[in-house]
């Protein structure tokens, strides 16, 4: 089952997309199967909360899957960090999501 998130791109424009429930997928795959930031810009690490190119902005009152440890050291570092940031690697797709918000936080 898909469900629908708006992401806004770092050029300030929001996105609605389809995001599959069924593969797995965490909020940084969505947005590079979608490119909607430029290759080489985001998931660098590949998905292992080990850089904060893919860091994001929660917009909706959504409830989150708890912060892991290396997600908030890797955030204590980061730039642009507000209240509601997260990495989006750290974010898989369920059902329960279903209208989230986001929005890309600037490149560091």
């Amino acid at each position: 089952m898909d469900i629908k998130i708006k992401i806004t791109d770092r050029e300030g424009v929001q996105h609605e997309v389809d995001a599959p429930t069924d593969m797995n997928m965490n909020l940084m795959e969505v947005v590079r199967s979608y490119e909607l930031a430029p290759e080489g810009t985001i998931g660098v690490c590949g998905g292992m909360a080990m850089c904060a190119s893919c860091q994001c902005y929660v917009k909706s009152a959504h409830a989150l899957p708890e912060m892991s440890d290396d997600e908030d050291a890797m955030l204590a570092e980061a730039f642009y960090v507000e209240d509601n940031s997260r990495l989006g690697c750290q974010i898989r797709m369920t059902e329960d999501l279903d209208g989230l918000e986001v929005e890309l936080a600037p490149e560091s």
